[in-house]
């Protein structure tokens, strides 16, 4: 349950030395939408959270632990990790960034991973209204077998409403991969891939939460079907440190 917001709600607020932590676990039902399309059994998600901020910027990683392989034992493992520079008082701050992860396939002995990927560019954080938002333009090498040279664009938000009993955050990422990742295809050109989890969460405490986050991706899922846009919603719990 990829989620970046955490990062822009603390920088928005201008604070300088400020740390949070929290984990969620989300019941996952994309295989009772899709089928064997999206998944090959309905699966829980563990999600670790942390976010630093230090008087140079700060730093977010996040690791995902699906439950997903044989006997619910543990089929996939990705993480995260982000860093945001500060530059005095300049509003953009220079942002690098590592995804990548590793896998087991279900019913089979084999593994596989998740290509690294590895980001450089510039981000900005704003407040609209109740929402802390952020944003961030990157050059994105995706460590295809075929290297892929691409751009990647990045919108984060978070707001508290009815007096913090109600959360709604989330992000949306939009990018650039090439159609051909091994060179093997014959393929030529890119192709766009669309990423967004808004999540919804009613706070019972100010630690303890339950809500829902909603997949909405396109290109994103099976990378090798083209076209094909699915939205995954989850039950999920999140409990703050």
């Amino acid at each position: 349950m990829k989620t970046k917001n955490i990062i822009f709600l603390f920088l928005a607020m201008g604070t300088s030395l400020l740390s949070a932590q929290n984990l969620q676990l989300h019941f996952d039902s994309r295989h009772s939408l899709y089928g064997n399309n999206a998944a090959p059994i309905n699966f829980m998600t563990a999600t670790f959270e942390m976010y630093k901020a230090d008087k140079w910027g700060s730093t977010f990683m996040f690791a995902d632990f699906d439950f997903s392989y044989n006997d619910r034992n543990i089929g996939l493992v990705y993480t995260e990790i982000a860093r945001d520079f500060k530059i005095g008082n300049f509003p953009l701050m220079p942002h690098i960034e590592y995804n990548g992860g590793i896998g087991l396939a279900r019913d089979t002995e084999f593994g596989f991973t998740i290509p690294n990927a590895y980001l450089a560019g510039a981000s900005y954080s704003f407040k609209l209204g109740s929402f802390f938002m952020g944003t961030y333009l990157a050059y994105k090498l995706n460590a295809f077998e075929k290297k892929s040279n691409d751009i990647q664009w990045t919108v984060n938000w978070n707001g508290n409403l009815l007096n913090n009993k109600l959360t709604l955050s989330g992000f949306m990422d939009l990018w650039s991969e090439n159609k051909d990742r091994t060179g093997k295809s014959g393929e030529s050109g890119k192709k766009a891939v669309l990423l967004s989890e808004p999540q919804i969460w009613y706070n019972f405490t100010p630690n303890f939460s339950m809500g829902s986050e909603v997949e909405l991706s396109y290109n994103f899922v099976k990378a090798q079907e083209q076209n094909r846009f699915f939205a995954c919603p989850t039950i999920a719990a999140k409990w703050n440190f």
